[in-house]
């Protein structure tokens, strides 16, 4: 990997080129004149650069091409480069966010072969699958803290890094679920160099908007930080009736002292949807899922629509004890609020005929995580350390209901032919809405983790030993209006231990053999009402993963393959008996290969390919046994290049490009439901030019999906999605 250039590079060649020139004049005018000149002394703001056990400032510097970085940044165990991280991540830069015009998490995502996105775009959230098991936005990261970013869907304004953890995280990080994998979301900070940047974009058909990226930096050694990123854009989109207006503000301060860090994010944002498609659109068992629909055909009525905003605050700070152990503190706090009223549609028949039903479920969601720990760098004779211990506590709070039940109209429909209710024919100015809700759900996880790396041979060998013992305490209540409304309905509270072992072995300098096991933690399930032992709670379920792989770094081309096997336990009801039980198992292997980087100079590679064999065992009754786990392909491979125009060609232009196939997915357990294979296209070009003030100016045009396929997305959780039209994006960027 190459190694970071030091941050005050500039500021040193400054001074040798004044010096060299000072001692230049002075000696051509030594022999013709008497003039003495003074002796001028340039002295640059000194750049405090953190710790190795330190994370407050600028994520691991961006690797060759600039489109990923360097290294990530892994939970408790701080910032770890590409070949000494025994784990597959990939942190994607804001350069490559920019580059391909990213709105959401879900535009970025669109480079990993293990992730696929399961929620349309014209929805109001973004969900994904990883390594074949569900990650819902609710289980982002915002700077490595849970439950406080936007649980529906995160926007790239104000985003430095967005990382990608494969497989179980709950010892770097916590919390419950996130089996297949983690998504952590770095917040932008201000540079050394002064940035004021404006963006102008349009998507297909009519959606225009602005974004600002300002960032300064002040203090004696530019130890006070300033970033601010404010955005708005809003219109119609290429999908019919459907339109889409979001406005975001992140603002993020940082301090850089000599052994004291500290950073704040505030983050506003709004979006309103009308007649959003729905995640809940669904097939009737025992009929053959009819091809999709053309692509910019909407089911949604004119009148649907969801409303949200998302306010959030987080905070950083460390301190050095000495030179190489740091203490740290971090917390955060947020509210969503979400109003809607939105219909979605079962499939009915393979002629396309299908039952479209209102919706309605205002809520509010609350969040608040905090998290103290130490990070120290230490030698026991010929063993290196590297110690980390974390205490973490993370609270997530759901409000809903509070008003009687609203009868709501359903009519048939066909995903050909829509037919949509006329303005006017469902009063919606008298729904309810999130205020004044009443408690629904409250979820605490509270943990205690260590981990000790262990170094050899020069960290040639490091093996990692720890674990995480977590304390899962969830109720629910009633929300219904009468004389239950707010009883406890739902009462658990357990505790347990998932151990973890990672060993990275670098026989070269720019080879590394990594495996891991690592556990992860699911909260247990109740026993539904209709079963024999109604109201059970059982114990929290334990998800495990053994993986290996390896990893070259090129110097400006980097490659990595693994190879993994998750299990899962599930639930179910026993047909026989009527007795729901944690006795069903989903087994997932599968392999990896990724590429980034620069092939040649001028030629960027970024993506790979991904196979995965998911299977069932112990289902119910044993029925559907070695059956294929529905919603996972066997394939799936992303792959996106930029190529460089010579100079001499055409200056400053760039073609881009990618391809995303999906291979075949099942929709039900039987595997007797299935959607066909899909392979999009998209290309692009970039120009970059010079402003005569010497400012850059940088237009970007892309169209997606190029061939304009109709097709359907995904069948995973037993929902279908179809995939979005073909869209052109343009953006005009100047910098001043």
């Amino acid at each position: 990997m190459a190694p970071t250039p030091p941050r005050n590079t500039y500021p040193i060649a400054a001074i040798l080129l004044l010096s060299l020139g000072e001692t230049a004049l002075a000696q051509a005018t030594s022999s013709s004149s008497s003039v003495e000149l003074p002796q001028i002394e340039v002295q640059a703001p000194a750049t405090r650069t953190p710790p190795p056990t330190g994370v407050v400032g600028q994520p691991p510097a961006p690797y060759a091409g600039g489109q990923v970085g360097t290294g990530t940044r892994l939970g408790i165990l701080g910032n770890r480069t590409f070949l000494t991280t025994p784990f597959n991540v990939t942190g994607y830069t804001a350069k490559l966010i920019a580059d391909q015009q990213a709105r959401t998490i879900a535009d970025v995502v669109q480079n990993d072969p293990s992730v696929r996105n399961d929620v349309s775009p014209f929805s109001e959230r973004d969900a994904f699958f990883i390594r074949g098991f569900s990650v819902v936005a609710l289980d982002t990261a915002f700077d490595s803290l849970f439950y406080i970013a936007n649980p529906r869907r995160s926007f790239t304004e104000g985003i430095e890094r967005v990382e990608i953890l494969k497989g179980p995280s709950a010892l770097i990080s916590g919390g419950l679920g996130r089996i297949g994998g983690t998504i952590n979301l770095v917040p932008k900070r201000a540079t050394d160099e002064p940035l004021t940047r404006v963006t102008t974009s349009f998507a297909s058909r009519g959606n225009f908007g602005t974004h600002i990226d300002m960032g300064r930096r002040f203090g004696p050694a530019n130890e006070w930080g300033v970033r601010l990123n404010t955005s708005y854009r809003g219109g119609a989109t290429s999908l019919d009736h459907n339109s889409l207006e979001v406005g975001n503000v992140a603002l993020g301060l940082d301090y850089r002292g000599e052994r004291f860090r500290a950073s704040l994010d505030l983050i506003h944002s709004k979006q309103n949807v009308r007649a959003p498609t729905s995640l809940f659109n669904a097939v009737a068992p025992n009929i053959a899922i009819p091809r999709a629909p053309s692509n910019h055909l909407n089911t949604s009525s004119m009148f649907e629509y969801i409303n949200s905003r998302h306010s959030m605050a987080a905070g950083r700070v460390e301190y050095d004890l000495l030179p190489q152990v740091t203490v740290y503190a971090a917390g955060g706090i947020s509210r969503y609020y979400e109003d809607f009223l939105q219909s979605s549609y079962r499939i009915t028949s393979p002629t396309g005929q299908a039952t479209n039903t209102l919706a309605i479920q205002p809520q509010e969601i609350q969040g608040l995580t905090g998290e103290v720990g130490l990070r120290a760098q230490f030698d026991t004779g010929f063993v290196g350390h590297q110690l980390n211990i974390s205490l973490t506590q993370a609270t997530n709070t759901a409000f809903r209901g509070g008003f009687n039940p609203i009868a709501l109209p359903s009519w048939v429909t066909n995903i050909y032919n829509p037919v949509y209710l006329p303005r006017g024919v469902f009063p919606s100015m008298a729904l309810p809405n999130s205020a004044g809700l009443a408690l629904f759900q409250q979820l605490t996880a509270r943990s205690v983790a260590i981990a000790d790396t262990l170094s050899f041979g020069g960290d040639r060998v490091q093996l990692t030993l720890g674990g995480r013992y977590q304390s899962i305490d969830s109720r629910a209540y009633n929300t219904r209006p009468g004389p239950t409304l707010g009883a406890q309905t739902y009462s658990y509270q357990e505790g347990k231990f998932t151990p973890a072992v990672a060993l990275v072995v670098r026989p070269f300098e720019r080879l590394s053999i990594y495996g891991n096991y690592v556990e992860a933690l699911t909260e247990g399930p109740a026993a539904p009402a209709t079963a024999a032992n109604a109201n059970t709670i059982f114990a929290p379920t334990v998800n495990k993963q053994m993986e290996v792989g390896a990893k070259y770094d090129f110097g400006a081309v980097a490659i990595a393959a693994s190879l993994f096997e998750i299990r899962q336990p599930n639930a179910f009801t026993d047909p026989a008996t009527n007795l729901f039980s944690v006795s069903g198992l989903q087994r997932n292997r599968g392999a990896e290969l990724t590429v980034f980087g620069e092939l040649t100079p001028g030629v960027r590679l970024l993506g790979g390919i991904t196979f995965i064999d998911a299977r069932l065992a112990n289902t119910v009754g044993g029925r559907f046994n070695g059956n294929t786990a529905p919603g996972v392909p066997a394939v799936a491979v992303n792959l996106y290049g930029e190529y460089d125009m010579p100079s001499w060609l055409a200056p400053g232009l760039t073609l881009t490009g990618r391809v995303i196939y999906t291979g075949k997915q099942f929709y039900d357990q039987a595997n007797t439901q299935s959607i066909p294979a899909w392979t999009r296209f998209d290309a692009g070009l970039r120009y970059v030019f010079q402003r005569p003030a010497g400012k850059d100016v940088t237009i970007r045009v892309a169209v997606e999906n190029v061939f304009n396929n109709s097709y359907w997305a995904t069948a995973s959780r037993g929902f279908l999605s179809a995939g979005a039209p073909r869209t052109f994006l343009v953006s005009t960027t100047f910098d001043f």
